[in-house]
């Protein structure tokens, strides 16, 4: 596997583990209506670390807690399925629940949702 930087959550600072390029823009924040909160759009996002530690991706951000969700999830459950929208893509995605999107809430200073890449999404072109 490669050894180079990646950010896990698309916006947010890379991680420097040797496996961070495996998850790459896996997940991202969107807004209230389903469009990707870019660090563009939303600056706070890019105080948040990321890092991987033992099968979870930890989140850092300042005045908060710590907070772990897991790589490798089986997504089987309907009912997280969602679509999110990244620039004019349409794209699937799994929401990762409540905690995670007040968290990022309180973070962002709006209401948003932390979401994965759906493993049988398309391909998606990143705005720059």
């Amino acid at each position: 596997m490669t050894s180079t930087q990646g950010s896990p959550v698309a916006g947010c600072a890379p991680s420097a583990h040797r496996q961070s390029s495996d998850y790459h823009h896996r997940w991202l924040v969107v807004g209230e209506d389903g469009h990707w909160l870019s660090a563009k759009v939303c600056a706070a996002l890019s105080t948040v670390t990321t890092d991987i530690k033992m099968g979870y991706l930890v989140l850092r951000a300042p005045g908060m807690l710590r907070m772990d969700i897991p790589l490798d999830v089986i997504e089987d459950d309907d009912s997280v399925l969602r679509d999110a929208t990244i620039g004019t893509q349409k794209i699937a995605v799994v929401d990762e629940g409540d905690l995670a999107a007040v968290w990022f809430g309180h973070v962002a200073n709006q209401v948003c949702r932390l979401v994965k890449v759906h493993p049988d999404a398309k391909q998606i072109n990143w705005p720059v």
